[in-house]
Parts: C-alpha cells; sequence; structure tokens
C-alpha cells in the first residue's frame, strides 16, 4: 500500500479544509433535509424563511470548505429552494430576478463562511506562531577563546 506523507517537519499552522466532494455531499444531504423540515414545519408558502436557513447551511459549509466548493455549495442549495421550497414543488422554473438574487445569497453565504474561516485559522497560526519563538541554539563550546 502506498501512503502519502507530508515533507513538511513540524504541526501544520492552518489546518486543511475538508474534500470538495465531501463538502458537497453534506450540501446536498443537509440542503434536501433542510427544506423537508421546513416544508413539513411551514410550508412551501415562506421561500424568505428557506432562503435564510439555506444560506446559513452555506455559510456553515463553507467554514469547512475551499473557496472552489462555494459555487457548487451554492448550486444545490438553489437546487433544493427552487425545486422543493416554492410552489410547484418538484419543478425548476427561473424567474430572473429572483433566482438570480437567490443564487447571489447563496454563494455570497458560502463565500462569507470560507473567508471568516480562513481568516480566523490566519490569525491563530500567526499567534501560535509568534507566541513562542524557536528557541535559539546556545554557540557551541568550542573553540575556546583563550
Amino acid at each position: 500500500m502506498i501512503q502519502w506523507v507530508s515533507l513538511g517537519s513540524g504541526p501544520r499552522p492552518v489546518p486543511q479544509p475538508v474534500a470538495t466532494p465531501l463538502v458537497w455531499a453534506t450540501a446536498f444531504g443537509g440542503a434536501m433535509a433542510l427544506v423537508a423540515v421546513l416544508n413539513a414545519l411551514v410550508g412551501t408558502d415562506r421561500p424568505g424563511l428557506a432562503l435564510a436557513a439555506l444560506s446559513l447551511l452555506s455559510a456553515l459549509l463553507g467554514v469547512y470548505a475551499r473557496f472552489i466548493a462555494a459555487p457548487g455549495t451554492a448550486a444545490l442549495c438553489w437546487l433544493f429552494l427552487n425545486g422543493f421550497a416554492i410552489p410547484p414543488a418538484g419543478v425548476l422554473t427561473w424567474a430572473n430576478p429572483r433566482d438570480t438574487f437567490w443564487l447571489t445569497c447563496l454563494l455570497t453565504a458560502a463565500l462569507t463562511g470560507t473567508a471568516l474561516a480562513r481568516l480566523r485559522q490566519a490569525r491563530a497560526a500567526y499567534r501560535r506562531l509568534t507566541a513562542h519563538p524557536p528557541p535559539t541554539p546556545e554557540p557551541p563550546d568550542w573553540p575556546r577563546p583563550h
């Protein structure tokens, strides 16, 4: 078995984001479950509530994802918002101003979550690296001046 190992030494100051396919799978399952729960509790006549909930889901997923995952996360959430959170359920439609706004909101939420997570991780890494600078080695005893 081949095992890939990092050639860097020491702990990484910034954690690795979650793999993009895993983020998209979570967006698919989370959006489906969220829209199903909202439809059962509130109904399909309140798309603003569904948009807010899916935007929150996009931002939360963005915290753990790479920037490249944001468009796919937003698109998956939009598919469930458009297809199942507004009547007629199960039919994808495109109403230009509304759906453009929804996609923009979902994409902005995902990008904002990712950007905030990267800033938080960079600040924490900077504090870790500057709080305890590596010890400087003692000068050798040899050669001794006479």
